[in-house]
């Protein structure tokens, strides 16, 4: 059915409708996605790429003069100045960055993995965790100081045993400084260097190094969709933690048992995060829509960042309207999203149909921006389709597998001529030599094993 760019009643300027009523089979075609690629941005990330590779920190100084209209003698900011600006914000301030940083701890503390020892008749494997040495952290302030995203990337990383925690962010066009927030956000979180530049231009200087900031072993952050395609461009340089981390989606679905107010300002505040993330809500009465809907239009009418919204909004915000509940759901999954809010009377029903999505919140007291800031759960998550096979930031995007095999005489002895028997079929001679080699040293050593 095509796309009805009439929105219901008075929200013409604001969510584009989809009517995908009576549709039969698929959902999925009929849903628009946002192109954050295409020649030209991929062309622009890896010219500044290449600039920073090329002349290190003059780069990064000159393009954040030029991208950023900040000036700067160097883009490394001492860590006397987290303790200043620690001490400058409010006590209710530090009161909320100190209770998040100990709820994003705790949370995260549960997913390190135990030592695990496994034990087969005299063949030992051991595994563990074994956390990476340098991790960069990309924290998004061209739009606003996202104090919350330092903590949840850095304390994460703190968690999982990283040595160095290194945070870029781009400095205030008005100041030419890093605002004071994310600076206390840094004290909190024990963040270990902190360098004032921000974009593509960050990403490389993270990956592959310059005078000032020594290469990292892992990047994480989300960013705009010049920083996500940079990310895409030095993965295999670095780690990427956690797919595809760009601009901010969500899906609100709402049935009648919703307040409208609740289901418009969650719309909302993904949205106010500014261009190219989406905004969608879903729902299976037409009245529902409408009064959301409304409630969006007046909101944003009043919103101090109302120029982000209607941004967002004019290009990927839709009012969707389908027939049945579970219809809604499929239209979740196939837009893959990296909210997904189930506001709606009996969750539960909906909750065991979802499969893609970055993280779901259910019902009407847990807004996608308590995920935000102090649920736990980090969230730095999966967008542009990606949470079809990808998931929040964890301990383990910090962290490498590593096992350990020891096999005592009598376990090589009875697994090596398995090992022989498959490289020769393999055609792969000097891997059956090396079990075969060792079965006659045994035999001639012990006179226990036979051929």
């Amino acid at each position: 059915m095509p796309e009805d760019r009439e929105a219901f009643g008075s929200v013409a300027a604001v969510l584009h409708r989809l009517d995908l009523r009576g549709v039969e089979g698929r959902l999925a075609p009929h849903l628009p996605r946002p192109e954050l690629d295409g020649d030209e941005p991929v062309g622009v990330v890896r010219e500044l790429i290449a600039a920073v590779r090329d002349r290190g920190d003059d780069a990064l100084i000159e393009l954040t003069r030029r991208l950023d209209g900040v000036s700067l003698d160097s883009v490394a900011v001492p860590r006397a100045e987290f303790d200043e600006a620690l001490g400058r914000i409010t006590p209710e301030l530090r009161e909320a960055l100190e209770v998040a940083a100990g709820r994003i701890a705790a949370y995260h503390r549960t997913q390190i993995h135990q030592p695990v020892t496994y034990e087969d008749e005299g063949a030992v494997i051991r595994s563990y965790d074994v956390a990476v040495g340098r991790a960069g952290c990309y924290v998004p302030g061209g739009l606003a100081p996202l104090a919350s995203t330092l903590l949840m990337t850095a304390v994460p990383a703190r968690v999982a045993g990283v040595e160095e925690v290194v945070v870029c962010v781009p400095p205030v066009r008005a100041t030419g400084r890093v605002d004071d927030v994310i600076l206390a956000a840094a004290a909190v979180a024990g963040v270990d260097e902190l360098y004032s530049v921000g974009g593509a231009q960050a990403i490389a200087a993270m990956a592959y190094g310059t005078e000032s900031v020594r290469p990292v072993d892992v990047i994480c952050g989300p960013g705009n969709r010049y920083v996500a395609i940079a990310k895409r461009e030095v993965a295999g340089a670095v780690g990427i933690a956690a797919a595809f981390a760009g601009p901010s989606e969500v899906v609100v679905i709402a049935d009648p048992s919703v307040d409208p107010r609740y289901a418009a300002i969650d719309v909302i505040v993904q949205a106010e995060h500014g261009p190219d993330g989406l905004a969608w809500l879903v729902c299976w009465d037409a009245e529902v829509a409408d009064a959301v809907s409304a409630e969006i239009v007046r909101l944003t009418a009043e919103a101090p960042r109302r120029a982000q919204i209607e941004s967002t909004l004019a290009s990927s915000g839709y009012a969707v309207v389908v027939d049945t509940p579970q219809q809604a759901i499929e239209v979740a999954n196939a837009i893959a999203p990296e909210h997904l809010q189930l506001q709606v009377a009996a969750p539960e029903t909906l909750l065991s149909l979802v499969r893609n999505a970055g993280a779901t919140f259910v019902g009407p007291w847990s807004p996608a921006s308590v995920g935000d800031y102090v649920a736990g759960p980090s969230h730095v998550l999966p967008t542009h389709g990606t949470a079809r096979f990808a998931s929040a930031l964890t301990v383990g995007d910090f962290t490498r597998h590593h096992h350990v095999v020891e096999l005592s005489p009598d376990a090589f002895a009875r697994l090596a001529p398995h090992v022989a028997t498959l490289a020769a079929a393999e055609g792969l001679d000097a891997h059956a030599r090396s079990a075969s080699m060792r079965l006659d040293d045994l035999a001639a050593g012990t006179g226990q094993v036979q051929r």
